[in-house]
């Protein structure tokens, strides 16, 4: 199990390349990855290709997101690590995404 703080770092580095693909420029949406395991959240801003504003809350104090991520923290360590790819983790279902089909599409094409 990793700590909130690294899994800020590995979600910077699995979000940011899909922040800076063609497919979502233009988009700005606000970006929650839920971590069941540590009871926590990560909540942050895609827009202008990149991915910031990153900031640590408790999952109850949790505001609705655009684009919402759940998965366990071993899981984005494994997918930052190279042993697991983003898409892959989807089908397997250890990555839940909820977003609005539109932006679904946009970011399918950014994995």
């Amino acid at each position: 199990m990793a700590t909130i703080e690294e899994c800020m770092t590995a979600l910077q580095g699995v979000l940011g390349p899909i922040a800076a693909h063609k497919a979502t420029q233009g988009i700005d949406r606000t970006v929650s990855c839920r971590f069941p395991d540590l009871g926590q959240a990560v909540l942050g801003r895609l827009h202008d290709g990149t991915f910031s504003d990153l900031k640590a809350v408790e999952v109850a104090d949790m505001p609705r997101a655009d684009v919402r991520l759940t998965m366990d923290s071993d899981v984005l360590l494994a997918m930052t690590d190279g042993q697991l790819s983003f898409p892959k983790a989807m089908l397997a279902g250890k990555v839940k995404v909820e977003a609005p089909l539109k932006d679904m599409f946009r970011l399918r094409s950014a994995f």
